[in-house]
């Protein structure tokens, strides 16, 4: 059964907001958020969701916005996975990614959506296949659901949010939350501009700059250690990387965090000082 007419206009108006909000974010430099104690307390670092529902409303409650004002949330990748519509098998994640728009234009200034790998193939329409299954096309089955005639228009909007999410989040200390890094940076070098330009339609294609820093899997020491000088980090902290335990700790620089499954890790981090690597893994913490 296709949506009201009331409720397709505020998603589309939630989308409107959250991109302007992305736009506008204070500490937003170029294409990175730089976080400072001055702005926030403490930040809440969660990472892939791929639709489960069950884990984004622990996140939600654990980061209990209205109760710290001076709390800010990332997230990242959300798209693909979890429940599906009865009546054609559609994907139902665009709900969640809907639901997080929602949280940005409520949280302007402390809700950061990192763009990841799923939602970049959902912007350019680069085809995911996953035990089989075309990713996009149940996406875009779902969509048509709930939103029958009117989801092109919603598409429309939510293709102009994910063109205004940030490619990484700087905290204190040089920590860089993104959501994996480019492979053979170590070899090939990378270029730093894509985190500072304005990002055009190639950069945005496949094996453009944004589709290398949101796909790869290089997680080598060799890799993360140039990729973490290049872009001037102590610490990495990424998603994208299936990870059974909740978290993998690839090397003295990179730390992974899962959130899909019932192991789901995430990582609360003051801002009044600064972390080692050994620190933050410290840190982390069973999402529920």
């Amino acid at each position: 059964m296709v949506a009201p007419f009331d409720y397709i206009e505020g998603v589309i108006a939630a989308y409107r907001q959250a991109a302007e909000a992305n736009r506008r974010t204070p500490g937003r430099e170029g294409n990175v958020v730089v976080i400072t104690p001055e702005m926030a307390d403490d930040v809440l670092v969660t990472a892939d969701l791929h639709g489960h529902r069950r884990n984004f409303n622990a996140i939600r409650k654990l980061a209990d916005l209205d109760n710290h004002p001076r709390r800010h949330l990332i997230m990242q990748e959300v798209c693909h996975g979890g429940p599906t519509y009865p009546e054609n098998g559609g994907c139902m994640s665009h709900s969640m990614l809907e639901d997080v728009a929602k949280l940005k234009a409520k949280y302007p200034d402390r809700v950061h959506f990192i763009l990841s790998n799923h939602e970049l193939a959902e912007m350019t329409e680069y085809p995911i296949l996953k035990a089989k299954k075309m990713l996009n096309l149940l996406f875009r089955m779902g969509m048509q659901v709930m939103y029958g005639p009117a989801v092109d228009k919603v598409r429309e909007a939510m293709v102009a949010f994910l063109k205004s999410c940030p490619l990484a989040v700087r905290l204190p200390g040089d920590v860089v939350v993104c959501h994996t890094l480019p492979e053979q940076v170590d070899r090939k070098g990378f270029d730093t501009s894509i985190l500072e330009k304005q990002l055009e339609a190639i950069d945005f294609r496949e094996h453009g700059r944004v589709f290398e820093l949101v796909w790869g899997r290089d997680f080598r020491r060799e890799n993360a250690v140039a990729f973490a000088q290049a872009i001037s980090a102590n610490v990495l902290i990424h998603g994208h990387e299936p990870c059974p335990n909740g978290f993998d700790v690839p090397n003295d620089v990179q730390v992974i965090l899962d959130c899909t499954g019932d192991k789901a890790t995430c990582l609360l981090l003051p801002t009044d000082r600064t972390y080692t690597h050994g620190e933050i893994v410290g840190r982390l913490a069973r999402l529920t």
